[in-house]
């Protein structure tokens, strides 16, 4: 990676991976670090992944990898954009709704995939080509539609907030049952019954009792994901005047 000058504007990552530059053409590229990085992240979990790890795996010398990225922001950014190529909606889904709505299925199931995406810092989750290409698809299902930018911009990140914190809860959930031993979800229950039948038995939660007698979905992850996205795309739609939407 060519030194950038004091004074210079700094280049992004992006621009540098799109230049013609003879690094591209070399055994080793930012695309094969990244490969490496998220088989690792994977495996192991993205506390796993160093730059000395990176060069042992691709066997090359540790400064090799800093010629094509310049640390961890940069290496967490290549992982993030190469795995978001896995969420792929058809281009003959066009309805603001649908849209929306196949990209939050496949942005938990990325989540789901890859857990590491729930323990990296929010901001990496924004400005690479892949994911600037997935908000691109959605914002534009939601414009011509009478709404201000301000207001499509808002429509697009909450939902995109609700897919966020229910995959990094169902992340730690399944982090939580492994740590404990627990396969399923009888199995966590049976382990969290002392302090669950302690509660119940004070009387003060007569609601959440009978959810917990009655309820036949705990857990079926999908199905709850899915009702609440529902839920939300419900609201949007009502809010802004969205509906009917074929």
């Amino acid at each position: 990676m060519a030194t950038q000058k004091k004074g210079e504007p700094e280049v992004s990552l992006w621009e540098r991976m799109e230049r013609p530059a003879a690094a591209q053409r070399a055994a080793l590229t930012p695309q094969k670090i990244a490969a490496i990085a998220v088989k690792v992240a994977d495996a192991e979990g993205v506390s796993a992944v160093t730059m000395r790890r990176l060069a042992t795996e691709l066997g090359v010398a540790p400064m090799a990898a800093y010629r094509h990225v310049s640390g961890k922001d940069d290496l967490w950014a290549l992982m993030v954009d190469r795995v978001t190529a896995e969420v792929v909606v058809p281009e003959d889904v066009t309805g603001w709704r649908e849209v929306l709505r196949a990209y939050a299925i496949g942005s938990r199931r990325l989540m789901l995939d890859h857990p590491w995406l729930a323990q990296l810092p929010t901001p990496h989750f924004a400005l690479t080509p892949n994911r600037m290409a997935m908000a691109e698809r959605q914002l534009a299902a939601l414009e011509n539609h009478g709404l201000d930018a301000d207001t499509i911009m808002t429509a697009f990140r909450t939902v995109g907030a609700y897919v966020h914190g229910v995959g990094q809860s169902e992340v730690a959930l399944r982090q939580y049952m492994e740590d404990n031993g627990w396969t399923s979800g009888d199995e966590t229950r049976r382990g969290l019954a002392p302090q669950m039948m302690y509660l119940m038995e004070t009387g003060r939660y007569p609601a959440y009792r009978r959810y917990a007698l009655g309820a036949g979905r705990k857990d079926d992850a999908t199905w709850q994901f899915e009702t609440g996205l529902d839920c939300v795309l419900d609201g949007i739609g009502l809010r802004l005047g969205l509906e009917p939407q074929s």
